[in-house]
């Protein structure tokens, strides 16, 4: 009895040294620095098994190679110029008027979080959205702030738009394509609440005068990140009908994007490597093991009691709830993977819900999603100051509702396809 519970205080302990560092970034080193050896003192001491590491290992691999292909891929589209044309035509549309800027944010944003995951909307289209906003002379808060927002809510839609999602994705039992047809109605529902409530909280900043530079070039997309990113999306679908783990269709777009670039000298293989962010991939796959070690010394029993059973609205509201409270309190990703197991049973909806606690839980608190803390470095890089009490009560007005609403929306979805 006394060993059980000290190997619980352990991995509860190694737990929360991982996310503390992971928030706080001692001396500016990487997650994993803290991580690989927490979970390494987690399996030394044999709060977990060596079994039950191979086997997390195992599930976690095809995760972690998708995410490396699509960091590849993000990044090269980014210096073949998609995100400066995405700015240029932000800039266009907007006329120098906030509001209609604002609305164009929502819609690039929602649109590359959803095809190129968050961490292209955190890394690569925030810097894009605070020079577009310089351009045009008008505050960067609103917009910045929209980023932050939909690199949480805006990547509900897709297996492939967050970790998340991919961490759940096989629990779910759903192919590619019925996953995304699920979460369309509570993807636009999400995203619509996140629009109203932005353009209230920020009417001041957005009824503000600009002042016109008179540029009006137009975008000129670049054609073949394009077409690689559309022709990626629908390998995504093609490879979950035949059976195939969406990593290889990100491998393939990733390799097309890397082997042009290489042949035209426009990078270099070091330059991949880095762009595959190698720590990072490290520190999830410590992540998730130490955190099979707290659920497998008592996390596990304690979550599954307090889970609802089934797929009524009342179960996915309450299922939706606990996984936005739980990702706040231990961040989103040990969330996604201490629930989603838990929630599979119930059935495919009761996953989705988790998933949308744990997408849209994170926009009220900086811990509640790595996405959001790096969103936080990449504003003060810009002398963009976020406070504190503005974040939380923009995330209280957001939050509850776009939670209730989506999940309403997840229910109606799911009735409809009789699922």
């Amino acid at each position: 009895m006394i060993e059980v519970m000290l190997l619980e205080s352990l991995s509860v302990a190694a737990l929360v040294v991982v996310l503390v560092c992971a928030v706080v970034r001692p001396f500016g080193l990487p997650e994993a620095v803290f991580a690989v050896p927490a979970a390494g003192l987690v399996i030394v001491t044999g709060a977990i098994p060596l079994e039950d590491v191979r086997e997390e290992a195992a599930r976690l691999g095809p995760v972690i190679g998708f995410l490396a292909a699509v960091l590849v891929l993000a990044r090269l589209c980014d210096d073949e110029g998609l995100f400066r044309a995405c700015g240029t035509w932000m800039a266009r549309w907007a006329r120098h008027r906030p509001r209609r800027l604002l609305g164009a944010v929502f819609g690039l944003a929602s649109v590359v979080t959803a095809a190129l995951s968050l961490d292209a909307t955190v890394v690569l289209l925030t810097p894009v959205v605070f020079a577009t906003a310089t351009r045009m002379g008008t505050s960067a808060k609103p917009h910045a702030y929209a980023c932050a927002h939909l690199s949480n809510t805006a990547s509900l839609l897709l297996p492939v738009s967050n970790l998340t999602n991919l961490l759940a994705f096989t629990a779910t039992g759903l192919s590619f394509t019925r996953f995304a047809l699920l979460m369309l109605l509570p993807w636009l529902a999400a995203v619509a609440v996140e629009y109203v409530v932005f353009r209230r909280f920020f009417a001041t900043e957005l009824d503000a005068p600009t002042e016109d530079d008179g540029a009006r070039e137009p975008a000129q997309f670049p054609l073949f990140p394009l077409v690689t990113v559309a022709a990626t999306l629908v390998g995504f679908a093609v490879a979950s009908a035949v059976g195939l783990d969406p990593a290889w269709a990100a491998a393939a777009g990733a390799a097309v994007m890397a082997g042009r670039a290489l042949v035209r000298r426009h990078t270099t293989p070091t330059a991949i490597a880095r762009s595959a962010a190698l720590p990072f991939l490290a520190f999830v796959l410590a992540l998730g093991i130490v955190v099979r070690g707290v659920l497998d010394n008592g996390l596990g029993d304690a979550l599954g009691h307090a889970l609802p059973d089934g797929d009524s609205l009342p179960a996915l509201l309450g299922t939706a709830a606990l996984a936005a409270v739980l990702a706040n309190l231990i961040n989103n990703l040990p969330a996604v993977l201490a629930l989603a197991p838990l929630a599979a049973p119930s059935g495919p909806g009761a996953v989705l819900a988790v998933l949308l606690g744990v997408n849209i839980g994170p926009n009220l608190t900086y811990a509640g999603s790595l996405a959001t803390l790096l969103w936080r470095r990449i504003t003060h890089h810009h002398d963009h100051d976020v406070q504190l009490k503005e974040f939380t009560l923009l995330g209280v007005l957001t939050v509850p509702l776009a939670l209730f609403v989506s999940t309403l929306a997840l229910w109606v979805s799911l009735g409809i396809s009789g699922t």
